[in-house]
Order: structure tokens, then C-alpha cells, then sequence
């Protein structure tokens, strides 16, 4: 029969949590969101994208606070060539703090965390925004946003906008997978 003694630890939950984060990630990011695209009409996947966005952001941005007090602690302090000292052993978020911590694992998840927080609050929204403008000069105009020009030049500046704040929603969002992968090699360090 296998310890139970681990589900007492920071260490599982830490595990869920990460992989979670990491997971739907990828899923939203590489798989979900480029199928709905082909297989959808744009109408039909924009309704979509801006009912699953506000979800997705949420727990994207909540998931990193549940790693930063799961750290797991270590065995032993010695047990990693990366890490080292009393405080960098220790789980939660004492060890998550710590000074030997910083590089580590606390900047990468705040970073992941913070840009998640600015596609919730501030890039999702916006581009839904700019999206929703964007249908209503469609009827104005009798022409979708993305047929071929020549287009008004108000859905001209409509679609540039939509452009630029989907960009930055995105780099976001990649910017937070590429520090999940990160803190995802540094936490397999502290498997060894």
C-alpha cells in the first residue's frame, strides 16, 4: 500500500496545481482555441472566445497564487545544486519568498500571474470591447470586419485596434507559458 503520508505535505497539491496551470495553458492556447477557429464561424467562435476567456483568465491567474503557498519544501537542503539554505528548503510561502527562491520560482510565477491578472482585468475585456464596436459598425457598414477591403475607415481603425490588443492579449499569454515551462524545469530540480 502507498504512503499516505504525502497528502499531509504542501508537495500533491502544489503538483495538481502546477499541472493545471501548465495544462490548460497549452490546451487553450495550442489545441481548443485554433480548432474552435477552423471549425467555426468567426460570429459563433468570438461568442465563444469571450465566454471562455473570463474563465480561463481566472484561473490562470489564481492558479499561481495557489503555487506560491504549496511550495513544496525539500527533503533535505542539499538535495539541489540550484537551491540551497535553511529558507530555500522550507515549503509555502516561506520558501516560496525566500531570497534563494527569488529567480527561481517567486519572479517566474508573479510574472505568470501578473501577465494572467492583465488579460483578465485589462486585455480580454478590451478586446471584447473593440470586438462587440467592431459587430455594430459591421451593420453600419453592411460589410464584415474581416471580407476583403476596402473597409470604412472606421472599421479601418476598428480592426487595427482589434489587431493590437489582440497581439497584446496574446503575448501575454505566452509570456505566462513560457514562465510556467520555466518554473516547470526549476521545480523538476528540486525533484533530483
Amino acid at each position: 500500500m502507498p504512503d499516505t503520508s504525502i497528502l499531509t505535505t504542501l508537495a500533491p497539491y502544489h503538483f495538481i496545481a502546477y499541472g493545471t496551470l501548465l495544462g490548460s495553458s497549452i490546451f487553450q492556447s495550442f489545441i481548443a482555441g485554433p480548432i474552435a477557429f477552423k471549425a467555426l464561424p468567426r460570429p459563433q467562435f468570438s461568442t465563444l472566445q469571450s465566454a471562455i476567456f473570463p474563465i480561463y483568465f481566472s484561473l490562470q491567474s489564481a492558479l499561481p497564487i495557489v503555487l506560491a503557498f504549496t511550495y513544496p519544501s525539500l527533503k533535505s537542503s542539499s538535495a539541489t545544486p540550484l537551491l540551497g539554505g535553511k529558507a530555500a528548503a522550507a515549503g509555502g510561502i516561506t520558501g516560496f519568498m525566500a531570497e534563494e527562491n527569488r529567480w527561481s520560482a517567486a519572479v517566474p510565477i508573479a510574472a505568470c500571474c501578473a501577465a494572467n491578472v492583465v488579460n483578465l482585468v485589462w486585455a480580454g475585456p478590451k478586446t471584447t470591447e473593440i470586438m462587440k464596436v467592431r459587430k455594430h459598425q459591421e451593420t453600419r457598414d453592411g460589410k464584415k470586419a474581416y471580407d476583403a477591403p476596402p473597409h470604412s475607415k472606421e472599421m479601418q481603425r476598428l480592426n487595427k485596434n482589434f489587431s493590437r490588443m489582440h497581439g497584446v492579449s496574446a503575448s501575454l499569454n505566452l509570456a505566462a507559458l513560457v514562465m510556467t515551462v520555466f518554473y516547470g524545469i526549476v521545480l523538476s530540480d528540486r525533484l533530483q
